[in-house]
């Protein structure tokens, strides 16, 4: 799994980091997105991918892996 975040999106909803805060954080000067980790472990994948999926903006997108060793779009 790879997240990014689109902080144009944004609207600060803060959904994102309510739903998962080791993954997601807001900003505290203006309120947007922060992605803690763009390759969150097992653990966290579940709570991400709702988050995402709760967000009001769509500024959260997550790209899964093809398998073990696969690497994040743009990276080799």
């Amino acid at each position: 799994m790879h997240l990014s975040i689109d902080r144009d999106r944004c609207i600060g909803a803060g959904m994102c980091a309510l739903t998962a805060p080791e993954v997601f954080d807001q900003d505290a000067e203006d309120g947007l997105v922060v992605l803690r980790t763009a390759a969150p472990p097992p653990g966290l994948r579940a709570g991400a991918r709702l988050a995402a999926g709760l967000c009001p903006a769509a500024a959260l997108t997550v790209t899964e892996q093809d398998g073990p060793g696969s690497s994040p779009p743009g990276e080799q």
